[in-house]
Formats: structure tokens, C-alpha cells, sequence
């Protein structure tokens, strides 16, 4: 282990890396009460123990899928047989057998995860501006959100100068929506020409009359005079919005009122991702993330930075006061409760090397240190007010791997001395294995469990790895309207209501992956909540303010009753493989198809490769601007993998298709100081490389994974800059 001494520090029988070994001694545990010398100790003892398990797990993956590719090549020539294949998954331990119900039993909740519907943010936490600004998205602009999208149409929609007659419309949008879901008695919010607070009520003024709220109760507060007050707070299926009252403001120029402003609750929880959205392949990089983590949770993290030639700086928001209806101190939470995703299973970091040389399962490290920072919010409660820890676990892979995780948190928490139970896991149904089998995955967690979430395009990758050798898969777009989708979404909140979620855990659905077209994302992520989820993602503050509106319109509580009331989604569905029967695609569509894939495909690794960026807005082929992290590049590298393996396409082809497009991704990143070229020398651009070996070697990544090739890939280019 010599090759270690310069860079790594051995503390017991671990090789720490020493900016990671500095980072916990100086910053982690400081104003903790545990020793340096007890947490390596105890992780030292709980890597050795977890390990082995771990590893084993991973085998069984493998075995599995090995065992399943062989039934679909023995039974290739033959009609598909869903029952024999049932069979076959239940032999070989894919499958678990039904057994009785049960109920969650997670205690100390906060009720941004059990009693207030809301969207939910997912933010890289290697961007600490971008993690500041995801958690102070708990009260947002909703005048500054509709007046700089899309949902309001002008001719100055796109010009920086202000346009009054664009802020008229978007006046008017509010108050036709208070008009639908807090309406007054008696008259409409339009043309209101005061607000004051007597006797404990809302007062609104019109035409020299006096009206109140349809519902009294939808008014809690305000802030400022009673009669002349400065703020007005409203709420809705546990939502709040904050009418701000400032005549002087040049927003309020034309309001009779002099209401300058509506703000909206909006990202009730957000996700700090350590996993998807993330660049992080050493121990410089997972350092920068777990410091990030760190600092929100002692409620210190700070970052300056310059924007139209000022200095500015960004900190957490504190809570925000008012004086309610009684006359009595009224405090609302400030900012997003934050959870913390790690990573799953597989992957392993040289952070820490063990004394066989091998490095550290990332999954087992995130677990204790993340953990240990969320100790320091426990002082001061501003995150978690019930005292719990929440984690986001991905990619786990049936009941065993849930299991496994719960085993996990047990040695955290003795190692941290916290109450067993502390650290609460949000299960990420992405993968087969554990869609098939999600009732008993909750039950391994169901003293833990907080979340459950689908994600399509993690799981359709998965769907496709899984069942590599059954055929040539559908085309991409027409996933969302296959069997297996409708049950997969389905069955996730029909369990999910069956073991008791509704009011005390969350069901999630996926993100919106289209920042720019709030629109259409008003339009159509209100489906989210009439399928039973009481959370669901977005990519930015502005896009969780208009995803707010959603959860006005819909009680999710009262949903899930309807919803607990049909027939669950089955399981033959489900499995119902997504293969083409008879592929008989015209040239110009497959190669459209592939186009499209290995168009946005190159646009996310060369970012990913060259920069470190793990999650970034990537135009498509249209130059549409899509959120665009791993999950993505999974299903578009195993859906060309797929085509190539079944001989819908060829390598040649695909080669010829993905040097096209490197041409157009490069032109895309033209203005962009720090991008590198692709098309100028294709032998030696590593990011080009890594994006075809996704594909021409995507058949041999465990589950189809694209991290194993992304973390090698941009170690080498990490070293080639130094």
C-alpha cells in the first residue's frame, strides 16, 4: 500500500484519502460529540461487515440477469408464454411470493412529507448557489414565474425592458385563479380596492362594500397593521400564497389595491442529489458535495457570485413571521425540507481504499457521512422540526437490496447514537426487480419508509437491459403509451395506498424535463396528482411556483380515497416485455429514432466528460432545452444498444449517425469558452469515446448503467488536467 502514502492517511485498517480524512476530522465532526478516532473506527467496522453483503447482492444482479437472458435465447423461436415466464422468474428468485398486508409504521414525520401535498425540487448538490436557491424555493415570485415564461403570451414576452401590458395579464391570471379556489362571497378578486383584517376576519373592499372569503378559514395572517396591512396570507389544501401589499412598487402601479406581488409556497421538499445529477468521481468531488450538505444543514452555507456587474450573496432564507388571525405570533417554515439522495449499490469510490486494495462501496460511505452532517441540524431544528433524517435511496433492486439498506441505517445510527429509526429512506422504484416486487420492499423498510417515486426513464432503462435478449424494444415515444407503463405507474401508488401512505408518507412522479415549456407543463403534470401523488418533480424554482397551482386545484387526499377504491394494477402487465412484434420501421425512421438519441446522448456526456457537469439544460435535435442527467442517458444508450443486437440497425450505421450529431452538438456548444471539440479529432476526444462505448459496449453494463464507463472516463480526464 505504499502507492498510497502521499495522497491517502491510514487510520486503522482504511486508507482515507486525506482531503476526505480532513474534511470529516475539521469540518464534519466539528461540534459534534463524536471523536475522530470513534467514526473511522466504527466505519472502519461496519465496511468490513457491509462489504461482503454488499458484493454478494451485486452477484446475484448478475446471476439473475444471466439466468434471464438464457430463458429468453432457449425460448427465442417460440410464441411468448407470460405464464411460463412467471413461473420461471419465481423459480429462479426474481419474483417473491405474495404474503399478508401491512401498514408503514414511520414515526416523526414532518408534515411536508405526510400532511402537505407539493412539488418537489431535485437539485445537483455539487452547486451550492443552485442547492441555496432550490432550498429558499418555499416561497416564490408567482408574478416574476408567469410573467417570465410562456403561460402568458405578448409580444414582449421575450425582452428584457418591463411591459405593463404583460403585467396586467398576469394580474389578471391570479385573480381568476383566486377567483375559482379561494373565492369571495359576493363579488370577484378583479378590481378589489383594499384588504384589512376586523374581528378576526378578512375584510376585502369593493365599489365602497365590504365581502369576505367564501371560506373564512382560508385566511391565517398578515403581516404590518390590521387595517393597513403589508401582507395578506391566504391557504389552500395546506398551500399558502402571501399577497403582498406595497403601492409604491412600479408592479403595483396600476392596482387599485396596491398589491405589488403574489407569492407562492411552492417547493415543499427538495432532493439534494449526491447521485444522478452529479459529476462526482473522487474524493475531491464527493468532498465539494458532502461540504454543500453540510452546510445547509448547519444552516450556514453562503455563496457570492456577480450578475449584471453586482456582487451579490446567497444564504438560507429564515423562517418568515406574521401575526395571525387571534392577534398571536404566526411563524411558516422558510425554506424546502431537504433530503439527501445517495447513491445505490454498485458503485465504489477511492476515497477510501480497503486493505486489500479494493475502494469503498460509495453507496455504504454516502450513508455515514451525509448522516453525520445531518447531526447539526438536530441543535437548531430548522430542516427536519420532527428530528428525523431523510434519504433518498436509488436503484435497489428488489426486497433483498431494500433490506439491505435498512441493515445500513441500523449501523449509522448506532455508530451516530441517534434512536433507531432516525434516518428515514425514500424508496426510488426505477428498477424491474423492485417494481415487481414493491410490497415487499416496503415491508424490509416499513419502520424507515417516507417516499416512494417512479422514475420512467431509469426504469424503461431497465426494462430494456432486463430483457436485452427477448427482442428489438418499441420506439422510444411509444413507452408512455405501452402495458407495462401504466401498470408500473399504477401499481406504485395503488401499494403505496395499501400500505398506508396516504397522510403520512410521499408518492412521487417523475420530473419535468422541459424548463422552458411551462405551458404545456401546466397543461399536463396536474395528471401527476389525479393518479394519487401527493409530490412530484421539478426542475426549477419558477416551474415548483406553477406546479404549485396543480395542488390548489386538487385535494390529493381526497383523490387517493377514489383511487383506493379501484382495482389494482396487475402483475401480468407489468411484465408484459415492450418488444416489437413484427419491426417493420422504414430507414428513415429508425435512423430518425437513433438521431435523436445519440444526439442528445453526445450533448450530455461531453458536459458530463470535459466539465464535470452532471446535470445540465441540453438542447435536443430542435433545439428544445431538456433536463438531461443519467437517467436519461441509460434509456437512449440501451434503446441503440437494443436495435444494434437485434439487427434493426448496425454499429456502422449507428458510428456514422453519432459523428453526425457530435458535429451538432458542437455547433449547439459553439459560445461556450470551456467547450471542447469533438468533430475536430474523433480518435482522441474522450467525451466521443465514453458516448460510443454507452452504446457498443452497453449490452455488458450491470443493469445497463452508464456509470462504470462515465467515472472512468472522466478520472482519465480529470488526470489528463492536472
Amino acid at each position: 500500500m505504499n502507492k498510497f502514502k502521499n495522497e491517502y492517511k491510514l487510520t486503522g485498517k482504511l486508507y482515507v484519502s486525506k482531503i476526505l480524512y480532513n474534511f470529516v476530522n475539521k469540518e464534519l465532526l466539528k461540534e459534534t460529540k463524536i471523536k475522530p478516532k470513534i467514526f473511522w473506527s466504527g466505519l472502519e467496522k461496519s465496511l468490513y461487515f457491509l462489504r461482503e453483503k454488499n458484493e454478494k447482492l451485486l452477484q446475484i444482479r448478475k446471476d439473475l440477469q444471466n439466468s434471464i437472458d438464457e430463458w429468453h435465447l432457449k425460448n427465442k423461436d417460440k410464441k411468448f408464454n407470460l405464464i411460463k415466464y412467471k413461473r420461471f422468474l419465481l423459480k429462479i428468485g426474481y419474483l417473491k411470493k405474495k404474503t399478508t398486508n401491512f401498514k408503514i409504521q414511520t414515526i416523526n414525520v414532518d408534515e411536508e412529507i405526510a400532511k402537505i401535498p407539493g412539488p418537489q425540487l431535485v437539485v445537483p448538490i455539487s452547486n451550492a448557489r443552485y442547492a441555496l436557491n432550490a432550498a429558499n424555493a418555499r416561497w416564490v415570485s408567482l408574478y416574476d414565474s408567469l410573467y417570465g415564461t410562456d403561460i402568458i403570451e405578448s409580444e414582449e414576452g421575450g425582452s428584457e425592458r418591463y411591459d405593463p401590458n404583460r403585467g396586467q395579464e398576469v394580474i389578471k391570471y391570479v385573480r381568476e385563479f383566486f377567483d375559482k379556489y379561494i373565492p369571495i362571497n359576493g363579488t370577484s378578486w378583479k378590481n378589489i380596492a383594499e384588504l384589512k383584517i376586523i374581528d378576526k376576519e378578512l375584510i376585502i373592499l369593493k365599489d365602497k362594500n365590504e365581502y369576505r372569503l367564501r371560506d373564512k378559514n382560508k385566511f391565517v395572517g398578515h403581516r404590518g397593521d390590521a387595517n393597513k396591512p403589508q401582507a395578506v396570507i391566504l391557504k389552500n389544501n395546506n398551500l399558502h400564497f402571501e399577497i403582498i401589499i406595497n403601492p409604491k412598487a412600479f408592479s403595483a402601479a396600476h392596482d387599485i389595491a396596491g398589491i405589488s406581488d403574489v407569492i407562492a409556497e411552492s417547493a415543499v421538499s427538495t432532493i439534494c442529489d449526491n447521485e444522478d445529477s452529479v459529476a462526482a468521481v473522487d474524493a475531491e468531488d464527493k468532498v465539494a458535495c458532502y461540504r454543500n450538505w453540510l452546510g445547509l444543514m448547519r444552516g450556514d452555507l453562503k455563496v457570492q457570485f456577480e450578475k449584471n456587474g453586482k456582487k451579490l450573496e446567497r444564504k438560507l432564507n429564515p423562517d418568515r413571521s406574521y401575526i395571525s388571525k387571534e392577534g398571536k405570533g404566526l411563524k411558516l417554515h422558510g425554506r424546502s425540507l431537504l433530503l439527501i439522495r445517495n447513491v445505490g449499490h454498485l458503485m465504489t469510490n477511492s476515497s477510501i481504499i480497503l486493505n486489500d486494495g479494493s475502494e469503498v462501496p460509495e453507496g455504504i460511505m454516502d450513508a455515514f457521512i451525509t448522516t453525520t452532517a445531518a447531526l447539526h441540524d438536530f441543535k437548531k431544528k430548522k430542516n427536519s422540526r420532527t428530528g428525523s433524517i431523510y434519504i433518498v435511496k436509488p436503484k435497489m433492486h428488489g426486497p433483498d437490496e431494500t433490506a439491505f439498506t435498512d441493515s445500513i441505517f441500523s449501523r449509522v445510527e448506532e455508530l451516530l447514537g441517534l434512536p433507531k429509526y432516525t434516518c428515514k429512506i425514500g424508496i426510488m422504484d426505477e428498477e424491474r426487480r423492485t417494481s415487481a416486487n414493491l410490497k415487499e420492499c416496503i415491508r424490509t423498510l416499513k419502520n424507515r419508509v417516507f417516499f416512494i417515486n417512479t422514475g420512467f426513464l431509469d426504469r424503461t432503462g431497465d426494462e430494456m437491459h432486463t430483457s436485452m435478449e427477448a427482442g428489438p424494444m418499441i420506439k422510444k415515444g411509444d413507452m408512455k403509451s405501452s402495458k407495462w407503463i401504466s401498470a408500473y405507474e399504477n401499481n406504485n401508488v395503488d401499494i403505496g395506498l395499501k400500505c398506508g401512505f396516504s397522510g403520512k408518507a410521499q408518492i412521487g412522479k417523475g420530473m419535468w424535463a422541459m424548463p422552458d415549456k411551462m405551458k404545456e407543463m401546466l397543461d399536463e403534470k396536474i395528471s401527476h396528482l389525479k393518479a394519487g401523488a401527493n409530490c412530484a418533480w421539478v426542475p426549477s424554482p419558477t416551474a415548483a411556483s406553477l406546479h404549485a397551482l396543480h395542488y390548489h386545484q386538487i385535494n390529493i387526499f381526497d383523490e387517493q380515497k377514489k383511487i383506493m377504491k379501484r382495482e389494482q394494477s396487475k402483475l401480468d402487465d407489468l411484465l408484459t416485455i415492450p418488444v416489437a412484434d413484427r419491426p417493420n420501421w422504414s430507414v428513415d425512421e429508425i435512423n430518425k429514432e437513433i438521431t435523436n438519441s445519440a444526439q442528445t446522448l453526445l450533448g450530455y456526456v461531453v458536459r458530463w466528460i470535459d466539465q464535470g457537469v452532471g446535470c445540465s439544460k441540453v438542447p435536443d435535435i430542435n433545439n428544445i432545452g431538456l433536463m438531461e442527467d443519467r437517467a436519461t442517458l441509460r434509456i437512449s444508450s440501451q434503446h441503440i444498444t437494443n436495435w444494434i443486437h437485434h439487427g434493426i440497425t448496425t454499429k456502422i450505421q449507428v458510428m456514422e449517425i453519432m459523428k453526425a450529431m457530435a458535429k451538432v452538438v458542437d455547433k449547439q456548444n459553439e459560445n461556450d469558452r470551456n467547450y471542447v471539440r469533438m468533430s475536430d479529432n474523433f480518435e482522441n476526444s474522450l467525451a466521443f469515446k465514453t458516448a460510443c462505448d454507452l452504446i457498443f459496449k452497453g449490452k455488458d453494463q450491470p443493469s445497463g448503467y452508464t456509470e462504470p464507463l462515465l467515472h472512468l472516463n472522466r478520472i482519465e480526464k480529470k488526470s489528463s488536467l492536472n
